[in-house]
């Protein structure tokens, strides 16, 4: 097997790239379809929801497969059944409910700072685990781009480069919720002047790659990967979004606890497939939002959650969400 650089200079890759790359879009999309029994619904022609653990199904996937994974995934406990099951029924556990404001009901938050050092240990663990299947997946050159939170985002993104990824920097998204900035709770006449914590105003998402050989440009032509797709010839994706919270018609059609916007996801789905050919994967895929984001790009997308609950929400929501303006 000739070298991408061999391939290069023995004119392989000088014509035609393009076309083989779409063909190989085709036949991985086929063969993803085919790995396992895992149940699976098709929302459209170009997006598919499997029923299942996240790790099983990137280690059940062809080595080279996919081109790129999007994803917000659960921090630990917020997601075990005792806690979310908690969730469903408004009682917290280790989400925060918050009180209404004006009338208007603000959605429940998972409380970060309860989290034991044996919490942070298994959390590290389980994101060394997902980076090293994601990894086999993953074509050369293929990126993560993974939602974090300022709490937690140094320990994520330190276990992604411990499996082997290449950090890339962060897209960061401005948005202020209501995590952060409380008085001392019951004391807060006692100490008006006092914030345990800052308001958080800002939300990271890390960019990692997987290694590869010779140029970008190599990569490019042989897999389709290596770098970020432009906002325009003349204008490149920018580290920097101001996007506000999920509200209105949108969390209507897809209550999902952590549900992130159309606005802001189809800009980084779009910037995952540098030349718009490959498959978008979404290991923790929930309400289906980033299927929808790709859908509405025009991108292949599959989506996996071990909750039956989220894949009946995403079969309800997908085509709207989709169809949102943004």
């Amino acid at each position: 097997m000739l070298s991408p650089r061999e391939e290069q200079h023995s004119g392989y890759w000088t014509s035609g790239w393009r076309e083989r790359l779409r063909q190989a879009e085709v036949r991985n999309w086929e063969v993803l379809h085919s790995v396992g029994t895992h149940f699976r619904r098709h929302l459209s022609e170009r997006a598919t929801y499997i029923l299942g653990d996240a790790l099983e199904l990137l280690a059940s996937f062809p080595p080279c497969s996919l081109q790129a994974i999007v994803t917000d995934p659960p921090y630990g406990l917020e997601y075990e059944e005792k806690d979310h099951g908690k969730l469903r029924a408004g009682r917290g556990g280790v989400w925060r409910i918050p009180p209404s404001f004006d009338g208007a009901n603000r959605r429940p938050l998972p409380r970060f700072t309860v989290l034991s050092a044996e919490d942070l240990r298994n959390l590290q663990s389980f994101f060394i685990a997902f980076g090293r299947c994601a990894m086999g997946a993953l074509a050369p050159g293929g990126h993560i781009i993974i939602a974090s939170n300022p709490l937690l985002s140094s320990m994520t993104f330190c276990s992604l480069q411990q499996a082997g990824f290449e950090k890339r920097g962060e897209i960061i998204r401005l948005v202020q919720t209501l995590r952060g900035g409380d008085k001392p709770k019951g004391y807060e006449a006692e100490f008006p002047e006092v914030s345990v914590m800052p308001r958080a105003c800002w939300e990271p998402w890390g960019i990692f790659r997987k290694p590869f050989e010779g140029t970008v440009a190599d990569n490019l032509r042989r897999w389709g990967t290596g770098g970020l797709r432009r906002i325009g010839n003349k204008e490149p994706l920018k580290d920097v979004i101001q996007c506000s919270p999920t509200r209105g018609r949108e969390k209507e059609i897809a209550p999902h606890p952590s549900l992130k916007p159309q606005r802001f996801l189809r800009q980084v789905v779009r910037a995952s497939l540098p030349l718009a050919i490959g498959i978008v994967y979404d290991p923790f895929a929930g309400s289906g939002s980033t299927l929808a984001a790709a859908e509405a790009i025009g991108y292949r997308a599959l989506g996996a959650d071990r909750d039956p609950d989220y894949l009946e929400m995403s079969s309800r929501a997908f085509a709207q969400l989709a169809a949102l303006p943004a």
